[in-house]
């Protein structure tokens, strides 16, 4: 088997969303005795599941798993990997779509340069349909070829979204390393916990600056999604992240890109994303009290940190160091400036 591709899925039922995704899967240019597409149910409430036994009954190259229980994107991918047969592994979103030669493109270009790991780039778009959307680079040309110590630490600091790449299974399994969960469970950004190690398994790199991938972005996305879950959520995965870095050896070597990225994921995307939320999330001020003196205890001198002095905007790192002073004169400071400019923006000001 040429290719899997795992498609977790949980209530997409909803304007025909999963079959966009369904539909721009099954009609791929590749010879479907060539690729397997795993469709898992992560215990959907709505329709998805009749949605999926219809494809499951039309075509010979779906599956379908159903999970007992809602173990989130992490869970059932974990479940897809399991079934998958494919010498390269990708992932597709279930509220997204690709373009018809998406993964014959892919599969061309890396095997043509011996490459294990090839990407391209995304359409972000709110509505289901061939329109063009905004297109976002997945990734850059200077990170492409054969990777050497420079596009590692490129790649770990800047890995772009994993569902815009085909991965050989040694990237995802390790070396021989099969049948164990590679994604964490029952957490949002799953895929920040494994990015980093996925990146520095790859050998060369193949990049499409093309988009051949429609992203699904809307309210209800999990990127715009501000409860605590969420927070918490990606809290976790910053932990996972580190964590994993550490037991796989390749910390020290890249510590200040992996600094960052656990800085960034853990607590400047999360505190901010806190304090934007405002009623929303009740006891807030005690909430980013607690995480700054996590920070504190696991990275005490993270301002020093080369890409977050380069990286993290000027204001924020303001922000920042007020809050290593007070949280209470943070909290109170950044609640005045929000409720101003609230009004200023209502003013037309």
């Amino acid at each position: 088997m040429r290719l899997s591709v795992i498609v977790p899925v949980y209530n997409m039922a909803l304007d025909d969303r999963l079959k966009w995704c369904l539909d721009s899967l099954v009609g791929q240019t590749l010879d479907p005795k060539e690729y397997e597409i795993i469709a898992v149910d992560d215990a959907s409430t709505d329709d998805s599941v009749k949605i999926m036994e219809e494809y499951d009954r039309l075509y010979d190259h779906f599956h379908l798993i159903r999970s007992p229980e809602n173990r989130h994107q992490g869970g059932a991918k974990n479940l897809g990997l399991k079934m998958a047969k494919g010498d390269w592994i990708g992932f597709v979103d279930a509220d997204d779509w690709i373009v018809p030669d998406y993964y014959e493109r892919l599969l061309t270009r890396a095997e043509e340069t011996g490459a294990d790991m090839a990407g391209c780039d995304y359409q972000l778009t709110d509505k289901h349909s061939w329109e063009k959307g905004r297109h976002v680079s997945g990734n850059r040309e200077d990170q492409a070829g054969l990777l050497d110590e420079a596009k590692y630490r490129s790649l770990v600091l800047d890995a772009g979204s994993l569902v815009v790449k085909i991965y050989k299974r040694h990237i995802i399994f390790g070396e021989g390393g099969e049948g164990s969960d590679i994604f964490p469970e029952h957490i949002f950004y799953e895929d920040n916990a494994v990015a980093c190690t996925w990146m520095l398994r790859a050998r060369r790199f193949e990049y499409i600056r093309e988009p051949l991938y429609y992203y699904y972005q809307h309210d209800a996305s999990t990127v715009h999604t501000l409860s605590r879950r969420n927070l918490e959520d990606r809290m976790e995965a910053g932990r996972i992240m580190l964590r994993e870095a550490r037991d796989k050896g390749y910390y020290e070597k890249y510590k200040n890109e992996i600094d960052y990225k656990f800085i960034l994921l853990f607590y400047v995307n999360t505190l901010f994303s806190a304090m934007q939320a405002g009623k929303e999330l009740k006891g807030a001020y005690g909430f980013a009290g607690r995480l700054l003196d996590e920070m504190r205890q696991i990275l005490p001198d993270f301002q020093d940190n080369p890409y977050y002095r380069e990286r993290i905007h000027p204001e924020e790192q303001k922000l920042i160091r007020m809050q290593m002073k007070s949280n209470l004169l943070f909290y109170s400071y950044y609640r005045a400036l929000y409720f101003y400019r609230g009004i200023r923006k209502k003013l037309g000001i």
